[in-house]
């Protein structure tokens, strides 16, 4: 189904209903930042603090702890403060609290791969709706944890979960309407993107509304509320959205895309099949059954409207590199496994970050009051920052070559971690405003990444690929999480080290490779296009 055959006003109505859905349920579950103090307050997990482990938990710390840190903060940690300082009581509390935002944060990568497979064979609507019975279902759940956490079932956790898994599926779905309106398809993308960024305030707005009502507005009643969110897609899938993905116009051609590049497979470059070259080597495989990948041809468009010779040359060289490969050959080369490597540490530093904003800074200013001025902070910059930093990312990466994207990238990423070893509120907040428009500046690269390299036609199977593999290794958090209050006791500055280096090493290997092989790539056309010419 192509733009001209629905009317524009019916295509204007869908694009705002799908930014509106966003902008409720595409991630809020990423303002965990701000639910935590509510789920405090509401005793979540708080009969996991009984008297003997509270006890030892606060004399461990006491004992062991750094002599700079006074004793009352050390003992406020695990205590519930005032209204505005809210913290957990002991380590089990607080481990479990951020066992949500861990699983959720992984369920939502993971599912990124099932997501663009149902996109692609059952059509968005289908997406949608299941989005719906997800968040539907996580309604359910939290309105009646108190009844279901005396079963075998832990309601918060699994409800949680199950919002996590709703919201990609509402959004991903939302993609295709990129193309609803082909020459403006970036500036939708744009917008279903902000919203989802946007949409971590969710638990901020309900957070303030809390504390509002004195607490009388509980998690049952938010989320009583909550429910006409899957009511709102579930009408609107049946009654304003396609059935069936939009595709870009038949007129978009990029040369590079959808087939083996004739420029540079082996039957066109007079080159023999045995060729010593990182890049085209006897490893070519002859390309799969078409199945159309919906994200892919979502993404495509502006791309297309840039046109190739612009996209190689502002790319450094790298689009266009992988083209036309199957999905199984892009996945066994170095250029996925060092994607892979270097978004799996990138998001560990994010989500460790975010789901222990609160503690961290507590230990490193050596003040609760102070750690939760900055956590309040942190709440209201994350939805901006991804609003705000949209127009400034798409200028940054449709300027720059890849490898110096990537070179920001690392850099921006080091100077956050370097920011969060120093005791200073100034720098804290500084190192906060830099991370929430780090944040969408990572996952907008690594998609444009893919795109470049990999094409559109696998372009859900690897970016996927790479979210999922990313996703399951976050599993990790928890034991990073973990250790930071046992063995670290309560210190996260060894971890977020380990997190630096790391990240180093990997982000460093990462940008030689790209730039070794885009210069070799080039190098390469170069050759053949002179040997062309000469011929003709």
């Amino acid at each position: 189904m192509y733009s001209s055959d629905v009317p524009r006003n019916k295509r204007l109505l869908q694009c705002a209903c799908a930014i509106f859905w966003c902008l409720l349920s595409g991630g809020p579950i990423f303002g965990f930042a701000a639910l935590k103090p509510v789920l405090i307050k509401e005793h979540v997990y708080e009969s996991v603090c009984n008297a003997t482990i509270n006890s030892s938990s606060s004399s461990m710390w006491i004992m062991e702890a750094p002599a700079s840190i006074s004793n009352t903060v050390l003992s406020s940690v695990f205590t519930t403060l005032k209204e505005k300082e809210v913290v957990a009581k002991c380590t089990a509390q607080d481990l479990k609290l951020n066992m949500m935002f861990t699983v959720g944060a992984v369920l939502t990568n993971v599912s990124a791969l099932a997501i663009g497979r149902v996109l692609d064979l059952y059509g968005p609507r289908v997406c949608g709706l299941v989005g719906a019975f997800f968040l539907f279902l996580a309604c359910v759940v939290f309105i009646f944890a108190k009844a279901l956490s005396e079963t075998f079932i832990d309601p918060y956790l699994f409800g949680y979960a199950s919002m996590a898994l709703g919201g990609p599926f509402a959004y991903i779905s939302s993609f295709q309407l990129s193309n609803s309106f082909p020459k403006n398809s970036g500036t939708i993308l744009a917008l279903v993107t902000g919203a989802f960024d946007a949409s971590s305030a969710v638990f901020l707005f309900y957070r303030i509304a809390y504390n509002s009502s004195g607490g009388s507005f509980g998690l049952g009643s938010f989320f009583k509320l909550y429910l006409l969110v899957p009511l709102f897609i579930t009408v609107v899938e049946f009654v304003v959205m396609p059935a069936d993905s939009y595709k870009t116009s038949p007129d978009t051609e990029l040369c590079v895309d959808d087939e083996i590049d004739h420029h540079l497979s082996p039957s066109n470059s007079g080159h023999s099949h045995t060729e010593n070259t990182p890049l085209l080597d006897s490893q070519l495989e002859v390309p799969p059954s078409r199945r159309r990948d919906s994200i892919g041809d979502a993404l495509k468009q502006p791309y297309a409207d840039e046109g190739e010779e612009f996209l190689v040359e502002h790319s450094g060289g790298v689009f266009g590199i992988l083209h036309g490969y199957s999905a199984q050959h892009q996945i066994k080369t170095p250029w996925f496994s060092l994607m892979c490597l270097f978004a799996t540490i990138q998001m560990l530093r994010i989500n460790y970050f975010v789901a222990t904003i609160g503690t961290q800074y507590a230990y490193i200013f050596h003040s609760v009051p102070l750690a939760t001025k900055l956590n309040k902070i942190f709440d209201i910059a994350l939805p901006l920052g991804g609003i705000i930093s949209v127009p400034f990312i798409g200028i940054f990466l449709d300027n720059y070559h890849t490898v110096t994207v990537l070179t920001g990238l690392l850099s921006i990423s080091l100077v956050i971690g370097v920011l969060q070893l120093f005791g200073n509120f100034t720098l804290g907040v500084i190192g906060v405003l830099i991370f929430v428009a780090y944040r969408p500046l990572f996952y907008t690269t690594v998609s444009d990444f893919c795109a470049k390299v990999f094409g559109f036609e696998t372009f859900g199977t690897v970016y996927g690929a790479i979210i999922c593999i990313s996703g399951v290794i976050n599993f990790g958090q928890s034991l990073l999480d973990k250790w930071t209050h046992t063995t670290f006791k309560m210190n996260p500055l060894p971890i977020n080290l380990i997190l630096i280096a790391s990240t180093i090493v990997i982000g460093a290997a990462t940008i030689i490779y790209v730039d070794i092989q885009a210069r070799v790539y080039s190098e390469k056309k170069r050759k053949i296009a002179t040997a062309a010419a000469a011929s003709a």
